[in-house]
């Protein structure tokens, strides 16, 4: 059943985008209710995925790679339904779509789809902590999204050279203000998941701590910069897009919690993930 929903959520977000691709490529994209409606509903059968492998599995769903891929995805989608009506932001639907649409067609192909109960006792601390730096990461991803839309249209107002595109793209002014907020919602965020961290009771290798500790001044540091405004917007959103490849670079220092223990059965292999 859990998978089921998966599959119908990833069928929506294919169907966006090919939509959204069909009609930039005709040249005539409008605002649409369904590529928000689409998106909504892949949205809510993700929400419902998750509900149910939770209920499966007994704690939060980041126990394999799969499960953490789909969280992602959600987490990135998750900011889209908030933040895409509020600026008016209907054509990142069109990026957000096929990034979600990738990231759990991943999951499918790189994960093991099958639920299984861990028999390490839940650490709510630990569960926390992953949970908050993945939602941090999807606020990423999509603060760069919007930072790469704000780069191409500042690109082709400064050479005066307007394409088709340049009026398919929301205004310039509101995709730096998402831009920004959306950085601030994964910093808040991600300072939560390393505060909860602390008490997860395991020490981190120096490897995984100086690499969350380096993502975290980075994006601390643009905002700071920002606020006092020795960046300009487009900075802001060119540094967003290279930050969010570093925030993901430390997702690859992912590891079993019980890494290094003998295994006594395939439960007791699958213990909780969490973010480097």
């Amino acid at each position: 059943m859990d998978r089921l929903l998966l599959a119908c959520s990833t069928l929506c977000f294919l169907l966006g985008f090919a939509r959204a691709l069909f009609t930039l490529g005709a040249g005539r994209y409008q605002t649409s209710r369904f590529q928000f409606t689409v998106m909504l509903a892949g949205f809510a059968l993700q929400s419902a995925f998750l509900y149910v492998r939770g209920q499966e599995i007994g704690r939060c769903p980041l126990t394999n790679i799969f499960e953490l891929l789909v969280f992602l995805s959600w987490a990135t989608v998750v900011f889209y339904v908030v933040i895409g009506p509020t600026y008016r932001l209907s054509l990142l639907g069109a990026f957000t779509a096929p990034l979600a649409f990738a990231l759990q067609t991943l999951a499918f192909v790189a994960g093991d789809t099958t639920p299984t109960r861990s028999t390490v006792p839940i650490n709510a601390w630990l569960e926390a902590h992953a949970a908050f730096s993945i939602l941090a990461y999807g606020a990423f991803l999509l603060a760069a999204l919007a930072g790469a839309m704000f780069v191409i249209q500042d690109r082709q107002l400064k050479s005066r050279q307007l394409g088709a595109s340049f009026f398919q793209l929301p205004p310039i002014q509101a995709l730096g203000v998402a831009n920004a907020r959306l950085l601030l919602a994964g910093f808040v965020l991600l300072s939560i998941g390393m505060l909860a961290g602390f008490g997860v009771g395991q020490s981190p290798s120096p490897y995984k701590l100086g690499w969350s500790i380096g993502v975290w001044l980075l994006y601390g540091s643009v905002l700071l910069l920002r606020w006092r405004r020795h960046l300009a917007p487009r900075r802001v959103a060119l540094i967003s897009i290279g930050a969010a490849g570093l925030a993901m670079i430390t997702l690859s220092g992912i590891t079993f919690i019980a890494e290094g223990r003998p295994a006594r059965s395939a439960a007791d292999r699958v213990t909780p993930w969490r973010p480097a």
